[in-house]
């Protein structure tokens, strides 16, 4: 699963670990310059902390340059077993990884975030030698994917747990990216975890949808409220609300119409089914292949209807991995669930770190 990104990350590496090789060795001046100074052991002083040496060593340099490391601190740290990463190094890995990032569909803010906290975490650092560069560009990838893919999570099954009983869920998004399969999904998702649910056919519009419902519904042996085609979405939701509090249900994952982010009046359907059923989760559902489509689609239904968080289907077939890079970051709301096969049990929790580890092969 998103192997064009995983590709691209390593190829980042690479690239940092060969601007930096020549950090890992001084040339013959520098190697002079550090052996006049002081001796072997002098040097690993003044590098973990003999101020006065160093300061009246360096002052010199600092005044020159206090950005860039000075000949005389490249040396020292290569004398004291350490390396100095400067701008120069960083500067066509950082393009590359911009690019490669937008390439895999990666939101524009949300690579920028990224390139920026790997600057940070990276420039200037002096580090250990037997921190390899590699492990050092890892570490700042691992902790600045983390940082964006990671936004507002929170724990799905506890809030079930925790809230009060039936649950309104409403699912929204456009047609075809998978939205009544995942309701169904979920429904054998909580049922594994002992919670009952009914569901709620609130796309209304669209012919033949009760009967695609109807069948999912009857697959997993689940009620199903339903009305006739043109009725009012809101008021189907709100009967499953009702239905569920009589018959003491857990859970009521309430379909809608496949809107088109576009389209104002099923829109404003959609604000008005949250204004009379006020939902406790709203979530929002598009495919992972749809790439920034889905980014954009996410900040205009959160506009609409605002939600908590978001489901990727088709993510086993994503090579990029862009969309589950940007929608949590571009709309400050989880991804909760990937959806990963046509079966009912293909849904798994979204776990940011375990996504992370994934696109780094971390061990």
């Amino acid at each position: 699963m998103f192997d064009g990104l995983k590709d691209k990350l390593s190829g980042f590496r690479e690239d940092v670990e060969e601007s930096t090789e020549a950090e890992e060795a001084p040339d013959d001046d520098e190697a002079a310059t550090a052996e006049s100074d002081a001796d072997a052991d002098e040097a690993r002083a003044a590098a973990v902390g003999d101020a006065s040496e160093a300061d009246a060593s360096e002052t010199d340099d600092a005044d020159a340059s206090d950005d860039e490391p000075s000949t005389f601190q490249r040396a020292k740290a290569f004398a004291t077993g350490r390396i100095i990463i400067e701008e120069e190094d960083l500067e066509e890995p950082l393009w590359n990884l911009e690019m490669a990032l937008l390439e895999s569909d990666v939101e524009m803010s949300v690579a920028e975030q990224i390139l920026d906290s790997v600057r940070e975490s990276m420039l200037g650092e002096s580090r250990k030698q037997v921190e390899t560069t590699g492990e050092l560009v890892e570490e700042a990838l691992h902790d600045a994917l983390l940082d964006v893919i990671a936004v507002g999570q929170f724990d799905f099954e506890q809030r079930i747990a925790e809230a009060d009983k039936p649950v309104t869920i409403v699912f929204t998004g456009v047609n075809g990216v998978g939205k009544t399969t995942s309701i169904a999904k979920l429904s054998e998702w909580l049922a594994d975890r002992g919670y009952s649910s009914v569901l709620a056919n609130g796309d209304t519009y669209r012919a033949g949808a009760n009967e695609q419902i109807r069948e999912h519904a009857d697959r997993l042996d689940r009620d199903l409220i339903s009305h006739d085609q043109g009725g009012d979405p809101a008021a189907v939701i709100y009967d499953g609300v009702e239905y569920a509090e009589a018959n003491g249900v857990d859970v009521v994952l309430g379909d809608t119409a496949g809107r088109l982010h576009t389209s104002d009046d099923l829109m404003a359907q959609l604000e008005k089914i949250d204004r009379v059923v006020d939902p406790d989760m709203t979530l929002f559902v598009d495919e992972a292949v749809a790439g920034q489509d889905a980014v954009n689609r996410a900040k205009e239904f959160d506009d609409a209807a605002a939600i908590d968080g978001a489901i990727l289907t088709k993510a086993d077939a994503d090579s990029s991995g862009g969309a589950a890079i940007s929608v949590a970051y571009v709309t400050g709301k989880p991804i909760l669930f990937l959806g990963t096969g046509q079966g009912y049990d293909d849904i798994t929790l979204f776990d940011p770190e375990d996504l992370v580890e994934s696109l780094l092969d971390e061990e």
